[in-house]
């Protein structure tokens, strides 16, 4: 119907290869009048790999994995491959399986959160002759490619920034750290970093599970019931910080001048505050670009192992 060979029919379905203009255009016409639609199984089996890039990630509620899929999804509208989408809530069990449901697919490459996974887990995805990226995280050995930001340091800058703020008495307020290793890495660098300074992280509450604003203000209620003479208080992420903030606004308590609260992550939320929230943050969003621009839609030689850090900075904010 498009006057076109089959391979420029093919050509131009598959978004490869240099197709002008009007050719494209009487090739979509013809699709669009017969109702096509194009078979990627038969595709898949063809060419031994499908035009779909498995993206994992551990939660579908963390605010913070909405900007990294919204990096990913607009590379890859770029690029003509799709992404298929598991959430793993921070189980390693999860991941694993759902890593072995999405091979099995033969996609054309991977994007997994972190770099921590189960034995079985790095072993698929050593052998499966495909392109990796684990996001968010460098302080270990990728699979394949790390993009992200180093959580041990941003631990330790957390601390510097703090004890350059004059506090010496500081608090922290946590989740489930043994799930969330990234923001376990971030308490062992403030803890380093403290602890090398002479004054050590002695006020503690974990509250366990998941964040969410609720348990942070909980928590914060819990450690100071404990440890009234906190100066500042540490939250696992921004999350927790914004509920520490209505714990200290329905107490009446003044923030900084009473008690200083920090977070991370750099959430809308948090700045949108009537005093915006200090916290670090990074660039999750270039984070997932990143992630499919070498992967998927880079043709260079693979080296080998690589990391690339994105780096994060310090949010001075309005509340520590």
């Amino acid at each position: 119907m498009a006057g076109v060979s089959e391979i420029t029919a093919s050509r131009v379905m598959r978004d490869r290869g240099p197709i002008r203009a009007e050719t494209r255009d009487k090739v979509l016409r013809a699709v669009a009048a017969t109702g096509y639609v194009r078979n990627g199984l038969a595709g898949s089996l063809a060419s031994a790999r499908s035009n779909l890039v498995g993206v994992i990630l551990p939660s579908h509620t963390n605010n913070v994995f909405p900007e990294v899929m919204a990096g990913i999804g607009q590379a890859l509208s770029r690029s003509g491959y799709q992404p298929v989408v598991g959430v793993t809530d921070y189980d390693p069990a999860t991941e694993e399986a759902l890593v072995r449901s999405l091979l099995a697919w033969k996609p054309a490459a991977m994007i997994l959160t972190g770099l921590e996974h189960t034995r079985e887990t790095r072993r698929m995805l050593e052998t499966a002759s495909i392109r990796v990226a684990e996001i968010m995280d460098i302080d270990n050995r990728p699979i394949d490619l790390a993009i992200g930001f180093s959580h041990l340091e941003a631990g330790r800058a957390s601390a510097r920034h703090l004890l350059a703020r004059g506090y010496r008495r500081i608090g922290y307020v946590g989740h489930d750290l043994d799930a969330d290793l990234r923001a376990a890495a971030r308490l062992k660098g403030l803890v380093d970093q403290l602890g090398e300074a002479g004054a050590p992280l002695e006020r503690r509450h974990l509250t366990g599970g998941a964040s969410s604003v609720q348990r942070g203000r909980s928590g914060l209620g819990a450690l100071l019931a404990q440890h009234p003479d906190c100066d500042v208080v540490v939250f696992s992420n921004d999350d927790m910080a914004v509920g520490g903030v209505f714990h200290a606004m329905a107490e009446g308590m003044d923030v900084p001048g009473r008690l200083g609260l920090f977070g991370c992550n750099g959430l809308d939320i948090g700045q949108a505050l009537p005093k915006p929230l200090s916290t670090l943050r990074a660039n999750r969003q270039r984070i997932g670009e990143i992630a499919v621009e070498r992967i998927v839609m880079d043709d260079g030689p693979e080296t080998g192992p690589a990391i690339i850090d994105v780096g994060f900075e310090i949010v001075a904010g309005a509340t520590a």
